[in-house]
């Protein structure tokens, strides 16, 4: 999964892991990098989890719609929906895997 912007790139910068979790908070990276994030993140995640939670946050909706348009296309999603209010509500979407 590509890390948000940073400094990795710099020399003798190291490379950071990020262990994959079953959510995944997209308020670091840029609108443009949103779909490819989560796309990445998903592929690895689908392999451990039933189900994953995609922080997007309320905001204007960019990146909810982002996000929602990547699942739509996706075979291995069976659903998606509001995370319930507990869980981030309309600010948080959750993917179910098929």
């Amino acid at each position: 999964m590509p890390a948000p912007p940073s400094d990795r790139d710099a020399p003798g910068a190291e490379a950071v892991r990020v262990p994959i979790e079953d959510a995944l908070d997209l308020h670091s990276f840029l609108p443009s990098d949103v779909a490819s994030a989560a796309a990445e993140y998903l592929d690895l995640a689908k392999e451990r989890f039933r189900e994953v939670r995609l922080i997007h946050g309320r905001g204007i909706g960019v990146q909810r719609e982002i996000v929602r348009a990547l699942l739509a296309r996706r075979e291995d999603v069976r659903d998606f929906f509001d995370a319930p209010p507990e869980r981030g509500g309309s600010g948080a979407t959750i993917a179910v895997f098929r």
